[in-house]
């Protein structure tokens, strides 16, 4: 196992930062972390080295990739406000970095990149024609990692449904829309159709499949992307029923998400305005073909679904201390 190679990390804080530096430190790596409240960061990562700065400053990211190995792109504008302003200049930051410095890219891709045309299985190439005003973002940042990687820089494209975890922040649907954190459970919602399929990623899993990738970099494309498949439901409303179960409380009802509400007030709120354009991902089934990845780890790291849901609750402050499981890390399945 080499011990020298060093990943920069940006959006170390947030929950697919965080959980991709703590897969890549296991695994013998350097973690590097550029943020703009370094103090915050040493509290949550202690073992990596946090460096003050700002990942819309080009000058920031380039110093902070200096004899890099991996830049790790998990950073995102919070919730869904000003994607273009901020998305895309951050990006074009990691790409020139990475140029300068031969590291190569690991992006976390989204299903929002897809329309209808390609569902209900998506796999790595599947046409991406969105339907969404973040969606278009989303293929205008893939294709700019597309192009590098004509220009020599490396890139992975790890895409994933939506991501749950111990550590998750706003841009979570389980933890900002479907269970209050920090109270005890009293109802779950659930945004989507009954019998309608859904993918969910469960954030350690994805961090460490993405960690066992970039240790093959020899037998990946210049631009590769791969499909974690994560935990699949063929009724999405079923995950509700499991995150009742795993706080204890199996028997609070679960209720459906305010949709009418989030269409009456979207021409006046802009946040609502986009969660309409995304609301067809909940209204049709969106699984992903792992194939791809299976053939090059055999196996997808798969944690069981009640130890990920309990570890998710516990880290939202969702469970009693007594209820609270340990770290199971050496659980995970592969």
């Amino acid at each position: 196992m080499q011990t020298s190679r060093t990943a920069l990390v940006l959006g170390a804080t947030g929950g697919a930062g965080y959980e991709i530096a703590r897969a890549l430190r296991r695994r013998g790596w350097q973690i590097r972390a550029l943020s703009r409240r370094p103090d915050h960061g040493r509290s949550l990562l202690p073992a990596a080295d946090w460096l003050e700065g700002d990942a819309m400053h080009a000058s920031d990211v380039a110093a902070a990739a200096i004899n890099a190995d991996l830049i790790v792109h998990a950073v995102n504008p919070p919730g869904y406000r000003n994607w273009r302003g901020l998305a895309l200049p951050m990006l074009d930051n990691t790409i020139a970095a990475a140029k300068a410095s031969g590291a190569r890219i690991l992006f976390p891709g989204t299903v929002y990149n897809y329309g209808p045309d390609a569902f209900p299985t998506l796999t790595e190439d599947a046409p991406q024609h969105p339907v969404s005003r973040k969606g278009v973002i989303r293929v205008e940042m893939e294709d700019r990692l597309r192009r590098a990687s004509g220009e020599g820089v490396r890139v992975l494209v790890l895409r994933a449904g939506d991501f749950f975890g111990p550590h998750m922040t706003g841009n979570s649907w389980l933890s900002s829309g479907m269970v209050k954190p920090g109270k005890p459970m009293r109802s779950v919602i659930y945004p989507g159709k009954e019998g309608t399929g859904h993918a969910w990623a469960y954030l350690p899993d994805f961090a460490e499949t993405a960690a066992l990738l970039v240790d093959k970099d020899a037998e990946l494309a210049a631009f590769e992307a791969v499909h974690f498949a994560g935990h699949w439901f063929e009724d999405g409303r079923e995950i509700a029923k499991q995150i009742a179960i795993a706080a204890g409380a199996p028997d609070v009802p679960v209720r459906g998400f305010p949709w009418g509400a989030v269409l009456a007030l979207s021409p006046f709120v802009r946040l609502f305005r986009e969660m309409w354009e995304m609301k067809y991902l909940w209204d049709v089934p969106v699984r992903l073909d792992n194939a791809r990845l299976v053939r090059i780890l055999v196996q997808e790291p798969h944690t069981p679904l009640q130890i990920a849901l309990q570890e998710t609750l516990a880290g939202m402050g969702c469970l009693e201390v007594a209820d609270r499981v340990p770290d199971t890390r050496n659980l995970r399945e592969y």
